[in-house]
């Protein structure tokens, strides 16, 4: 993979759905002053571009992974959706790394000191008639639209929106406005959120049983080495989880997954998505899908096996003759 300009952080992946923590080895705080946060306002507007081959063995690994039957991607082959988070892969080199295997902070997203880091959600748009195929020359670029600074329940918070373009030879493929939130860390004795309900009656359900495999195959494919997927010692001990934690963009590529097994004449052209709490391996989980009358639209969600919401979204369809 080609790079030009600065190398972005490790993909900053999120509590509630899916967390990565700074770890206590940075350099982390739990308030903010006016000076630090113009200081973190400074990086509106900077930009960073990427360049990558789209090539056939990531989407080889990717539908082994999602358990599908497809047939071998070929040049020419459209990449499915979210199928483009396994490129552009930010690459630390071993001695960046900090304890908990994420890449130390720095470079494209302002360092923003809370602990907590986290991708809260997305909206992403596909160009019609235009969808990343195996064997483009691609380009990734990529603005800090906004930082801004507020106070909630929990204590201080940092959201930084951050937008995405890809390109191939013919113009734009898809856009991707991409939500992180920094949050300070979870005071002794505070009251955690509530958690919500989801849904029971669906359309569509899958039952994903998440384990060490499942989560080991998708770190691989997205070169994600942070231990809370994969390091059962360290996620408990050190980060104080149950269990390993499931990666929100597996949770979200899996809804996205479920449109195409059930509307497979159909094409997504805008999808949505908000993290709401996390899955931890251990039980299975459920994804879940609830068409429009017309079938043009899909509501999606996930839930644990107590019945937690755990992400929601929806995608709006279109459909091939």
């Amino acid at each position: 993979m080609k790079t030009e300009g600065l190398v972005p952080n490790s993909p900053i992946v999120a509590q509630p759905a899916w967390v990565h923590h700074a770890g206590m080895s940075q350099d982390t705080a739990n308030t903010l002053d006016a000076a630090a946060i113009a200081h973190l306002q400074q990086w509106v507007g900077k930009s960073e571009e990427l360049h990558d081959d789209i090539t056939a063995a990531p989407l080889r690994g990717l539908s082994a992974t999602l358990d599908r039957d497809d047939a071998q991607p070929a040049k020419g082959t459209p990449v499915p959706p979210l199928g483009h988070w396994l490129y552009f892969l930010p690459q630390a080199p071993q001695s960046q790394l900090g304890p908990d295997g994420h890449p130390r902070r720095g470079g494209f997203l302002p360092p923003v000191p809370l602990p907590r880091r986290m991708w809260a959600g997305g909206r992403l748009t596909w160009v019609p008639g235009n969808p990343l195929r195996v064997g483009d020359a691609a380009r990734k670029v990529s603005r800090i639209e906004s930082v801004t600074h507020k106070s909630g329940r929990t204590g201080e918070m940092v959201f930084v929106l951050v937008k995405h373009e890809v390109h191939n030879a013919q113009g734009l493929c898809l856009t991707e406005e991409h939500d992180i939130v920094y949050v300070a860390a979870a005071q002794p004795g505070a009251k955690p959120a509530s958690p919500i309900a989801a849904q029971t009656a669906a359309t569509w359900q899958r039952r994903i049983v998440p384990d060490d495999v499942l989560l080991f195959r998708y770190s691989a494919l997205t070169f994600n080495g942070h231990r809370i997927h994969y390091d059962r010692q360290y996620v408990t001990q050190e980060e104080g989880y149950p269990g390993l934690i499931v990666h929100g963009p597996l949770i979200a590529t899996l809804l996205t997954d479920l449109v195409r097994r059930h509307e497979s004449r159909a094409v997504i052209e805008r999808f949505s998505f908000r993290a709401v709490r996390p899955t931890f391996d251990g039980h299975p989980f459920f994804v879940s899908g609830e068409p429009s009358a017309d079938g043009r639209h899909v509501k999606l969600w996930a839930h644990d096996h107590e019945g937690w919401l755990t992400m929601q979204g929806e995608v709006d369809l279109a459909f091939v003759l």
